[in-house]
Order: structure tokens, then sequence, then C-alpha cells
């Protein structure tokens, strides 16, 4: 392909693309549920002094290693050497292991209410019932990824381009109901004190969320090369995903708080508020559940399809750009499908444990989803702890030894203090997020969360120390 034809991205190009990579209805329900509308100030903060920095490194780390093919980890392997890119591969492959353990709940609750059209038929389940039922559909979709089945893709990407246009419609309807429809607004006394956060303890526990809401923008860290003029258009497309992000939690959150008393905030709305809001929406423009069930319909294929996807491609990021020394063997051998499965089996394990075990000690189905939620937050920001690190030894080295066609900001000391504040102020943010927000201090569930948060880390964490020495005796087994 022509150099010139390849470089056609306008920044107004990529800010989109960002934008419905990066964002989804649920960053808004979820962080609402956390704070109310002090989330308001929240988002502000985190767009100025987290997002925005991230963004223009990873668009500095794209535009240096254009030709590596493993994102993250090929950046590690770039600056660092391949051990700590191993780490990195199996970071961003074994944070899934959550994401994977909750996928099934979403499943059976956007299904729950296509069908039923409320949340108490899963409410009311016995979470160990519940549970079994997402192990059932957990290993049914492991089946269908075995199978090399790719049109589901295509689905997730049609249901997500849906979801997101029903989540911008829902900003705007909500916001104009209370004029054009008489809408009475739930929150009462809104004033500027409603909008200013407390930063104590509790406060920092929602840290995670947030930042789990503004992450991924490595995925769009390819395209700088693909601009027509990266140095001037990669920041203006970022500062312009920065803007419809704002606009989007900003108004998202106070239409939330047109809906809900966000002094009063229902226990189950990070389970069921995104078909609460549609479920409500309908009533304000007397459509039934019109909206609710097109929402949920929807949010049902991009779950499913989500699901498949990340049993697979993660996976296989781990395997492809993992040499020998690291990976036993086994894991990577792959059958007539290209499927790796014993890479299957051992992603199987470590999801069904996580499914069953914690339904042993969380009373409820409501605290079970919001604790696997809150896992989440907690296990998938780690992975860019590996994005700040590659940017940080990307400015460290030698002058000359590396070329990049954009730079986020030429001083080397004020790149460095960029990308030291926002490795030290993800790391804070994932261990402050370990500790429930709305659970009472010290009571039998709150230190079951905890014990399980700290468990899962550092098993998750701790099998990817111990595989390399795995490796080195399977491997050497292998070639006799």
């Amino acid at each position: 392909m022509d150099n010139n034809n390849s470089k056609k991205l306008m920044w107004y190009n990529l800010g989109l693309m960002a934008f419905v990579t990066v964002w989804g209805f649920g960053n808004i329900v979820n962080n609402f549920a956390n704070q109310g509308l002090t989330v308001i100030t929240s988002w502000i903060l985190i767009l100025a002094l987290y997002f925005i920095p991230y963004a223009l490194m990873v668009g500095e780390l794209g535009s240096t290693f254009k030709d590596s093919k493993g994102g993250v980890s090929s950046w590690i392997g770039e600056t660092t050497s391949p051990k700590i890119a191993y780490l990195a591969g199996w970071t961003y492959w074994v944070v899934h292991i959550p994401y994977l353990a909750q996928k099934p709940q979403a499943v059976a609750i956007s299904l729950g209410w296509a069908v039923f059209q409320d949340g108490t038929t899963l409410n009311n389940m016995n979470p160990i019932v519940l549970q079994s039922i997402c192990l059932v559909v957990f290993l049914f979709f492991v089946w269908i990824a075995s199978r090399g089945i790719n049109s589901l893709g295509k689905i997730g990407t049609v249901a997500g381009i849906a979801t997101f246009i029903m989540s911008l419609l829902y900003i705007l309807l909500v916001i104009a109901a209370p004029s054009i429809r008489g809408v009475h607004i739930a929150t009462p006394n809104i004033n500027f004190q409603t909008f200013i956060p407390k930063f104590d303890f509790t406060y920092f526990t929602t840290l995670a969320m947030l930042v789990f809401a503004v992450g991924g923008a490595e995925k769009i860290s390819p395209y700088v090369n693909n601009m027509k003029d990266p140095k001037k258009g990669f920041p203006r497309g970022m500062i312009a995903l920065a803007v419809m992000v704002a606009i989007c939690a900003i108004l998202g959150s106070f239409a939330m708080g047109i809906m809900f008393d966000a002094t009063n905030i229902p226990d189950d709305l990070m389970m069921n508020g995104a078909y609460y809001a549609f479920q409500m929406l309908g009533d304000y423009y007397g459509v039934g559940n019109f909206f609710l069930i097109l929402y949920a319909l929807a949010n049902f294929a991009g779950q499913v399809s989500a699901l498949v996807f990340s049993i697979d491609a993660p996976l296989k990021v781990l395997l492809a750009d993992t040499d020998d020394r690291y990976v036993p063997r086994s894991l990577a051998k792959v059958n007539k499908r290209g499927v790796p499965t014993n890479g299957y089996i051992m992603t199987t394990i470590l999801v069904s444990i996580l499914i069953i075990v914690p339904a042993l000690g969380i009373g409820d189905v409501n605290s079970l989803f919001t604790w696997l939620l809150k896992l989440n937050a907690v296990v998938m920001p780690m992975r860019y702890l590996w994005v700040f690190l590659a940017y940080i030894m990307l400015r460290k080295a030698v002058k000359g030894t590396f070329h990049s066609d954009y730079k986020f900001v030429k001083n080397n000391k004020l790149a460095l203090g960029f990308g030291v504040w926002c490795f030290i102020f993800t790391a804070f943010a994932c261990i402050m997020g370990i500790f429930p927000t709305n659970a009472e201090a010290f009571s039998t569930s709150w230190i079951f969360q905890v014990s399980m948060n700290i468990a899962t880390i550092f098993v998750l964490l701790g099998l990817g120390l111990i595989l390399p020495s795995i490796a080195k005796r399977k491997n050497s087994e292998y070639l006799k």
C-alpha cells in the first residue's frame, strides 16, 4: 500500500474511532452508583490529570514501535527485556480471567431483562444456583470459541454500535425530559455542594472504577501511524476524545441524577441500573418497555460476542508473542482449527474457580455481581502499569535509540514525570480498589471480599512467576 494513502486518518476520524472503543454506558452507571453526582467533579479531574496524558503517551509509544504486533508486551520487550515482556503479556492475559468470570453473569442478566423485563428473577436467586448456571454458560461458549466460530464478532460489533447509539440517545432524552415531559428530578436540592466529593478513604476506594472506565487507549495506538499529520493530528484527536468522554460522562451522570436520587442510590444500581434507566425512559415517553427490550437484546448480543472474543484473543496474544523460555510448548499447541486447546483448558479451570468459589461466601446475587465488577476494576488497570513502565523506559533510553514521528512532550524530565505520575496513580487506585466501597468495614462479608481480592491477585500474578520454571522443565522434556 502506498504510504501516502495509508496515512489518511484525520484527527476527528481518530477521535471518533477511539471514543467508540473506549467509552460505554456502563461507565456512567457504575461510577454514578459509586459516587452519586459528586462523580461529575471526579470525571473532570480524572480526564484532565490522568486520561489525556495517558492517551498521548500511548500515541508516542505507538508511533515509536509502529511495526510491533504484540502491543504493550512488544513495547516492554523493546525497552526492557524478553522476560519483562513475558510478564507484561501474562498480565494482559490473566487480568481477563475475572472479566471472563463476570461475563456469564452479564449475559444472564441481559437475557433475564429481555425475557422477564424486571430484575427480580435473578436478584432473588440463590448465588450458588446462579453461578452454576453461569458456569454452564461459560463452558458452552468455550466450546463455541474452540470451534473457531468468528461470526459472533460481527454480531457484537453491530450490537456494540446499537448500545452506543442508545446510550447517547438516553442522555439527550433524559436531560430534555423535565422540560418537555414534565418529569420530576429525583435528586433533591441540587446545588454547588452536590458536586463536591469528600476526599476520604471511601472515596479513594472508588478510583479504580474511574481508571477502569477511561482505560484501553492502547488499543488505538496502531492508528497513530495511519494519520495524515501525527505530530499535530494525534494530540488533537485525543483531546477531541477527552472532550467527547467529558461531555458524555458529565451529562450522563447528570441524567442519572434526574432519574435516581443521588442521595439514596439503589443497592443494585451497578447490576441493574442500565436496565432500570431504559425502562424508566420508556415510561417518560409513553412507549412502555420498548427501549428496555431493545437495549437488553443489544447488550445480550454484545456480551456474548465479548465473552467469546475474550476467551480466545488475549490467550493468543500471550502465546504468540512469548518464547519457549517462559511458556510451556504444550500450552501453545493448537488443533486443526488453530485453537490452543491446552491454553483453553487452563483458562477454563481458572475461570471456573472464580465463578464458583466467591458464591460460597458472598450472600446474595447483587453483592456477588458488584464484587466481581469491582474486582475487574482492580485487576484490569494492572495492564496499564506496563504501558507507563514502557513509556518511562522509552524516555530513559539513550538519545537516538528510538525514533518517533510524534512526541507527547519534548522535555525528557517532564515526560518522565508524567509517566511516573500515571504509574503511581494507577497502582494507588488498584490498591484502594481492593477494599469494598459499600460493605460495612470488617464485617464477615467485607473480610471475605478483601481476602478474595488479595488472593485472586496473588494467585493470578503468581502463576505468571512460576510458569517459566515449569516451561524450563517441560520444554526440556519435549526436546528429548
